[in-house]
């Protein structure tokens, strides 16, 4: 298929490689370069051939029930699902991170500890410890219009999340981002000094994430 030529064809061939992407969710939302409204079976298809295609682990976004389905099209379950919560009009809402191919270590990044107070937490922190190996759930607000990171793409993706998701990922992989919208996956990776490589149709939204980038 055109992709593994395209990625086996150059420099990535002997690149270990781990997908980490936010797809569009087929909702009918209008891009300006594509239709976000296929065939449901087609969607499928389309989003299982281009994870699986590359024969590398990959990392996707997506709601809950959605997940489902893909693991059913690609006859793979995931190694590990984390959920990021958020709120949304009021309510509570969450979509879920799902690893196939690859264990997270979540040992690889810390958070505050939540009582720090407690005698067993004051313990740690005497010892030297900064923290607690990060939960698999993750309370972070969207990207806001007022956000200061926030940019003219419309589903713009927390960096705090994607930190999060690329961080308890196995170092010395390149991040490959098929969807990369912004480039937020792009800025977590140069945050976290791994390697990058993102694909964007919307020539906007590509000179956005190179200016986030670069």
């Amino acid at each position: 298929m055109r992709l593994r030529r395209t990625f086996e064809g150059g420099q990535l061939r002997d690149r270990k490689i781990i997908i980490v992407t936010d797809p569009p969710f087929n909702i009918g939302y209008k891009y300006r370069t594509y239709k976000d409204r296929k065939k449901e079976q087609e969607y499928w298809q389309w989003i299982a051939g281009l994870l699986t295609e590359l024969k590398s682990p990959y990392v996707v976004i997506h709601y809950p029930e959605a997940l489902y389905r893909l693991a059913i099209e690609t006859g793979q379950a995931p190694n590990k699902v984390c959920s990021w919560t958020y709120n949304s009009n009021n309510k509570r809402q969450h979509r879920d991170v799902a690893y196939f191919g690859v264990t997270p270590d979540f040992r690889q990044v810390t958070q505050p500890y939540k009582n720090p107070t407690d005698k067993r937490v004051k313990a740690l922190i005497a010892a030297g410890k900064t923290g607690a190996a990060l939960y698999d759930w993750w309370n972070i607000n969207q990207v806001k219009n007022t956000s200061a990171e926030k940019t003219a793409h419309p589903c713009q993706m927390p960096v705090e999340v994607m930190k999060n998701i690329v961080g308890i990922l196995p170092e010395g992989y390149t991040i490959l981002d098929l969807f990369m919208g912004s480039g937020t996956t792009g800025v977590a990776c140069k945050e976290l000094g791994r390697d990058f490589i993102g694909c964007e149709l919307d020539t906007e939204y590509y000179e956005i994430a190179k200016e986030r980038l670069l």
